[in-house]
C-alpha cells in the first residue's frame, strides 16, 4: 500500500488528485467547526456531555437513550454536532435521499427508463436525489433544534430564542439556523461530488471517511472515562476484536466466486476469433458498507421521531409516554434496537446485492456476445444459476455484516462496559471499507498510467 502512494506522488496527475482530495477534507474540517448563529458556548459544553450517551453527564430531565442516539449521528457527522455546526446534519440527508430514490425505482417506471439509459439516466437520477436532500436537510435542522430543546439541552435564553412560536422567540433565528444547516449538507454533498470527480474515491464516502477518523481521537479520550478505558484487560480484548474485525472485514469485502464462462470461436474469412475462457467474479459481499449505512439512517428514524414529542415537563402524557417507550427501546442500547439493526443489515445486504445485479444485465451482455456457463444454455438459466449462487454466498457476507453491526453490544456483554465509545463496528467497517475502494481506484490509476507509459 505505502509502495502504491509513492508511486502514486510520482505522476503528477494522480499526486494532483490526492492532494486535492486533501484539501477538500481540511476545507470539511473547518466547515464542521463553523457553529450555528446563536448558539451560546453553554449549551455546546451541555451538548457535548449529552451526546457522549452518560446519563449523568445529561441534563436534568432528559431521556435517557435519546443522547445515544443522536451521539450515534455525531460519530458520522465527524463532531459537527457536538459542536453545533452548520454541517451538523452531516451527509445523511443526501443518503436517505438516495435511499428513496433506490426503493422507488422498481416502483416508478419514469425511473426506471432512466436508470437504464446510461450516462444522462444516471444524471437526471441524481438531480432528483440532489432536490429531495433538501427538504430533508431541513427537517433533519429543524428536528435537531426540537429534540435538543425537549432535553433542556438549550440552555438559557436559547430555549426561548429556537423556537417558531412562543413567548420570547426568534422565528427569524430559528429559520437562519435551519437554513445553514441545509447548506451545511449541500456543501459537503457539493464537496463530496467534488472528490469523485477531481480525486480519488468515492466523493461521500471519504466525507464520511473524514468525519469518522477526525472523531478517533476523542473517542479515545472519552473511553479513558469509561469502564473499557480504566481496565487493562478490557483494553487488550477489544483491541484485539478490532484487529480480528478489519482482517475479517477486508477478506469478505475481497472475497468472491469466480464463474467460468467461455466465448466459443468464429470464423471471418481466414482468421479464428473467440475460444477464450473467463470468468464473472461475483463478491461474497457486493454491497459493500452500504447495508450498514442504509440501515443505521432508517433504524435510528423511529426514536429520532419519538424525540420530537418527549416532554419532560409532562412526563404523564400518554403521548410523551409512548415516544420515550419508543426512544427507550429504539434506543442505541437496547436489545430490540440490535435484534432490529442486525435483521435490517442482513435484509438491505441481499436488497442491495440483487439491485446490483439486475443493473449489470450479465445474463444479455453475454448472450449479445455469445459468451456462455459451462452446462448452462444462455437465457434464463444461466440467469437462474448465477442468481442461486449470488444468494448462496451472500448469506456469508450478510451474516457477517450483521454481527459486525452488532459487536459492540455483544462485547459490552463480556467486557461489561460501554464499548461502543471506544469501538464502534460500523464506523470501522466504513473506514476499512473506504480505505480498500479507494487504494483499488488509486491501483487501477496505477495501472492505466503505466499502460500508457509501455504504449510510449
Amino acid at each position: 500500500m505505502l509502495k502504491a502512494v509513492i508511486k502514486a506522488f510520482g505522476i503528477p496527475d494522480l499526486r494532483r488528485r490526492i492532494l486535492f482530495t486533501l484539501g477538500v477534507l481540511v476545507v470539511f474540517r473547518f466547515i464542521a467547526h463553523v457553529p450555528v448563529a446563536g448558539i451560546s458556548q453553554a449549551t455546546r459544553d451541555t451538548l457535548q456531555g449529552f451526546l457522549s450517551g452518560d446519563q449523568s453527564q445529561a441534563p436534568a430531565g432528559s431521556t435517557p437513550g435519546v443522547g445515544g442516539v443522536l451521539g450515534f449521528l455525531d460519530i458520522f457527522s465527524g463532531g459537527s454536532l457536538s459542536n453545533f455546526s452548520i454541517a451538523a446534519a452531516g451527509v445523511y440527508p443526501y443518503i436517505t435521499a438516495t435511499i428513496i430514490i433506490q426503493l422507488l425505482t422498481p416502483i416508478i417506471p419514469h425511473l426506471e427508463r432512466l436508470q437504464k439509459e446510461g450516462q444522462r439516466g444516471r444524471e437526471v437520477i441524481n438531480r432528483y436525489t440532489h432536490i429531495i436532500t433538501v427538504p430533508i436537510a431541513a427537517l433533519t435542522g429543524y428536528g435537531h433544534l426540537v429534540i435538543l430543546k425537549s432535553q433542556g439541552v438549550l440552555t438559557g435564553t436559547d430555549a426561548q430564542k429556537f423556537s417558531l412560536f412562543g413567548a420570547g422567540s426568534n422565528p427569524l433565528l430559528t429559520i437562519a439556523a435551519v437554513t445553514a444547516m441545509t447548506a451545511g449538507t449541500l456543501i459537503l454533498v457539493w464537496l463530496g461530488e467534488l472528490i469523485t470527480e477531481f480525486g480519488i474515491g468515492s466523493g461521500v464516502s471519504i466525507i464520511i471517511f473524514g468525519g469518522i477518523v477526525a472523531g478517533i481521537p476523542q473517542r479515545f479520550a472519552q473511553a479513558g472515562k469509561t469502564g473499557v478505558g480504566s481496565n487493562i484487560v478490557s483494553i487488550v480484548i477489544v483491541i484485539l476484536i478490532g484487529l480480528v474485525s478489519i482482517v475479517g472485514i477486508i477478506m469478505v469485502q475481497e472475497g468472491q466466486r469466480k464463474i467460468p464462462v467461455r466465448f466459443p470461436r468464429q470464423m471471418q474469412g481466414n482468421k479464428v476469433y473467440g475460444g477464450q475462457q473467463t470468468h464473472i467474479p461475483l463478491k461474497v459481499n457486493s454491497a459493500g458498507m452500504i447495508p450498514l449505512i442504509f440501515a443505521s439512517s432508517i433504524i435510528i428514524f423511529p426514536a429520532t421521531v419519538a424525540g420530537f414529542f418527549i416532554r419532560p415537563n409532562a412526563p404523564d402524557d400518554w403521548v410523551s409516554k409512548v415516544a420515550t417507550w419508543v426512544v427507550t427501546n429504539f434506543g442505541t442500547g437496547s436489545g430490540l434496537y440490535q435484534l432490529l439493526y442486525f435483521a435490517m443489515v442482513v435484509g438491505f445486504t441481499y436488497f442491495y446485492t440483487m439491485v446490483l445485479f439486475n443493473q449489470q444485465n450479465i445474463t444479455e451482455s453475454l448472450r449479445d456476445r455469445g459468451g456462455f456457463i459451462p452446462g448452462f444454455r444462455p437465457g434464463r438459466p444461466t440467469n437462474d444459476y448465477l442468481m442461486k449462487v449470488l444468494v448462496r454466498i451472500t448469506l456469508i457476507g450478510a451474516l457477517f455484516l450483521g454481527i459486525v453491526a452488532i459487536l459492540p453490544f455483544l462485547l459490552g456483554l463480556v467486557v461489561q462496559a460501554q464499548v461502543s465509545t471506544f469501538l464502534n463496528s460500523t464506523s470501522l467497517l466504513i473506514v476499512v471499507g473506504v480505505a480498500v475502494d479507494t487504494m483499488k481506484q488509486l491501483e487501477a490509476q496505477l495501472v492505466m498510467r503505466e499502460y500508457q507509459g509501455i504504449l510510449r
